[in-house]
């Protein structure tokens, strides 16, 4: 298999994005994803022996259930992440791999999105093995450093009062950036839609690269940044880009390890130092931070945290 094809809707696509990137990276095999909406109208040629993920919380989105019968008749493999393993998507997938979420009956996704990025980081590390992408002392290193995301969220939620005071600010916000590199930038991209399903504060994510493209013309010192910074190798690079919106008079506030928010210290708004972490469950930690701002920012404004407006848990229709 030299080819997989990642597709998704909403927050089941932003978790197919941060795959993207593990799976290149470690499993060394190509990628693409794409929008289940936009999929099958590009008609687009999938080699056959080729594997299509489809991701979905629900197992019914009509749209990504429409775009696995399109990859079936083009002869992929299907290989389903779901969390209700009697759902259609699941019935008519050659391999299932339920991501054992529980009943999430908050609308917007938030443990749904944290399992489904752990069935694709074990993916990940099951088809670098089997390639032979990295060997038996790699596969254990990395199996140990999943283990490791459970102690390591609680380290995470420790800082919840500190997020409320982030939250605070935001409420007040009409407009929100959300910037980051590599992995990261996808979960920027999550960061944003939950504060926007949940919060009804326009915001945006963006590849903090983008930001010389036209986003910069945004920023202004009523514009709240929040910054995805892990400290890795693109960990300087990001720093530029917070250096540019500073200079424009942004307000930033950075998601970082203790090193990595050291480096502005009080030249920021607000931070978050997380614990340090290897690459690879680096989007399960940071996930945390960006779902909790968008519940007490929220909270604050008065929204039905569980039940946003115009939302359907299932998208059943196109």
């Amino acid at each position: 298999m030299d080819r997989v094809t990642v597709i998704a809707c909403g927050t089941s696509y932003h978790a197919g994005l941060v795959a993207k990137y593990w799976l290149e990276q470690i499993a060394r095999v190509s990628v693409e994803t794409d929008i289940a909406s936009e999929f099958r109208y590009r008609a687009p040629a999938m080699p056959r022996g080729g594997a299509a993920i489809f991701v979905s919380q629900s197992g019914e989105t009509a749209d990504t259930l429409a775009a696995l019968r399109y990859a079936r008749a083009q002869g992929q493999k299907i290989i389903a992440i779901v969390n209700q393993p009697e759902s259609s998507i699941a019935r008519e997938a050659d391999v299932v791999l339920p991501t054992l979420a529980g009943p999430e009956i908050g609308v917007a996704s938030t443990k749904a999105f944290t399992t489904q990025l752990a069935v694709l980081a074990c993916l990940t590390v099951a088809l670098a093995r089997a390639r032979g992408g990295i060997g038996q002392a790699r596969e254990v290193q990395l199996a140990g450093f999943l283990s490791e995301i459970p102690s390591l969220a609680r380290e995470v939620l420790n800082n919840d009062a500190r997020i409320r005071e982030m939250a605070i600010e935001i409420a007040k916000a009409r407009d929100v950036l959300y910037l980051g590199r590599g992995s990261a930038f996808p979960l920027a991209l999550e960061g944003a839609l939950k504060l926007k399903e949940i919060s009804y504060i326009r915001a945006e994510g963006y590849a903090a690269g983008e930001m010389k493209h036209g986003p910069i013309a945004l920023i202004d010192e009523n514009v709240q940044v929040i910054v995805l910074a892990p400290n890795d190798h693109l960990f300087e690079k990001t720093l530029g880009n917070v250096e540019e919106v500073m200079a424009r008079g942004g307000r930033v506030m950075m998601i970082s390890d203790t090193e990595g928010v050291a480096r502005l210290a009080d030249r920021l708004a607000y931070s978050i130092a997380l614990p340090s972490c290897d690459p690879l469950v680096m989007p399960l930690l940071y996930a945390i931070p960006m779902q909790l701002l968008a519940y007490h920012t929220a909270v604050l404004k008065g929204s039905d945290v569980d039940q946003p407006r115009n939302l359907a848990k299932s998208v059943t229709v196109e």
